[in-house]
């Protein structure tokens, strides 16, 4: 495949993403692993788990993280740009467009309705992302220690989410 098919490839399959990808970056996680893992097959499920782990690690938005790095695993720096543009487009195109008509529909019984709807399907997304990547990486003690440790930590409040992968970073230092 040349890297002009690749480009035209990675792009349309993050603008697919894009425009279903509500809820934000571990919502996509599924959609990701599908598209690039499955269905592509550009990725293995080892590479995918890292790249998903330093998305998260990396400074901004996990999803546009995520399309960075896998456009860049795929097709370099061209790959890279064609992925965060084609995850970003719909987005961006689609809050120009409820920005400017926010104001006429904000009190619409339909509107809340479907607002209403997708706030669990986003919630299944996030779970669903747990499950398949807790199946991979939970595979001895030592990671659910390191799982359920950073996990209670994180919802008492005790721990906040970056010093929680620092936290993370050294168990695995000492454990590992």
């Amino acid at each position: 495949m040349n890297l002009l098919t690749s480009l035209g490839l990675l792009s349309l399959s993050f603008c697919r993403i894009g425009i279903v990808a509500f809820g934000g970056g571990y919502a996509i996680v599924p959609l990701l692993r599908a598209e690039f893992i499955i269905a592509r097959q550009w990725l293995t499920l080892e590479e995918f788990l890292d790249i998903i782990a330093i998305a998260e690690m990396t400074p901004g938005p996990i999803a546009i993280n995520a399309a960075t790095f896998i456009g860049y695993k795929v097709a370099g720096v061209p790959g890279a740009a064609a992925a965060t543009l084609g995850l970003v487009t719909p987005s961006v195109l689609l809050i120009l467009i409820v920005a400017a008509l926010f104001q006429y529909f904000r009190s619409s019984p339909l509107v809340r309705a479907v607002i209403s709807g997708i706030r669990p399907a986003v919630i299944a997304l996030i779970f669903s992302a747990v499950l398949v990547l807790g199946r991979q990486v939970l595979v001895d003690f030592k990671a659910v220690f390191i799982s359920l440790a950073v996990f209670l930590l994180l919802i008492t409040g005790k721990l906040r989410p970056l010093p929680a992968i620092g936290l993370s970073a050294l168990l695995g230092l000492i454990l590992y």
